[in-house]
């Protein structure tokens, strides 16, 4: 009889836990989606498309930076051949008199 009582008390206090946690979290999601309304008010369909254009173009450049990153560990030959045949052409475009603008 003292056991099933106990576990009566333990039950109908920890249920009033766990409904008051869920009670916080509620206040506290709901506390969460006001800010962002209210962040988001003044915005208009420009300006979201263009976030969203540069987020697309930052997602692009950080792809790109990832993947140069992981290709300095193993250099390609063909890449190498590239640029030492760049290299031996452009004295041969200094002899010939024309000038060209290499770079940025």
């Amino acid at each position: 009889m003292i056991l099933n009582d106990i576990m009566n008390q333990f039950l109908l206090y920890s249920s009033f836990f766990c409904a008051f946690l869920s009670l916080i979290m509620c206040f506290y999601a709901c506390a969460r989606v006001g800010s962002f309304i209210k962040a988001s008010k003044g915005l208009d369909w420009d300006t979201i498309a263009n976030i969203t254009g540069d987020l697309g173009t930052i997602k692009k450049t950080i792809q790109t930076l990832n993947n140069r990153l992981n290709g300095m560990n193993s250099p390609k030959l063909a890449d190498q051949e590239l640029m030492l045949q760049l290299l031996q052409k452009q004295p041969n475009q200094a002899m010939n008199g024309k000038m060209t603008n290499v770079g940025g």
